[in-house]
């Protein structure tokens, strides 16, 4: 009921407009951050999230710390150019309302990511809210390119099924 609730209601879509754009903020604002300066090194947050993970209450599990010794650390140039331009194409496509859910979805991986590296900050608040937005759907993108975008997608799909069916027939 809840869900329905955030799919359908067009009141609701007015405060999920304003709980994207926050976020979308938050994400362009940190990745832009991260690209001008030019300097972004995700070594030493891997190498502390790797610490991390022993003692008495470690913050970070083993596996997500093996994964981190094992494939980020190796990978970090790689991920020195992800992460930023991640945040960033995240924020930005919150702000503009296109791929909605989609953008929502890889925010919402780099949040919990983060807080699996045993860091907290505003994750958890950008998490919550994040699960509105993706439980919303199509709802959340109205106010935002998505209205027209989505709905252009989904013809161009279905003509696209239509002309397959029917040369198949032929």
């Amino acid at each position: 009921m809840f869900i329905q609730f955030l799919k359908e209601n067009r009141y609701v879509t007015l405060l999920l407009t304003v709980f994207r754009l926050y976020l979308g903020w938050q994400w362009l604002n940190a990745g832009w951050g991260k690209i001008s300066s030019g300097k972004f090194d995700a070594s030493g947050f891997i190498n502390g999230a790797i610490k991390n993970m022993t003692g008495e209450h470690p913050a970070v599990q083993p596996w997500w710390g093996n994964f981190l010794k094992e494939v980020a650390l190796p990978y970090v140039d790689l991920f020195n150019v992800i992460v930023p331009w991640g945040e960033f194409l995240v924020g930005l496509g919150l702000i503009l309302g296109i791929f909605t859910s989609f953008s929502i979805l890889m925010g919402l991986t780099m949040n919990f990511a983060y807080m699996l590296s045993g860091t907290t900050s505003t994750n958890p608040q950008m998490v919550l809210l994040g699960m509105l937005i993706l439980m919303a759907g199509l709802n959340a993108g109205k106010i935002g390119l998505d209205r027209w975008f989505i709905p252009l997608l989904g013809k161009l799909i279905y003509k696209k099924e239509r002309n397959e069916q029917f040369s198949q027939s032929a």
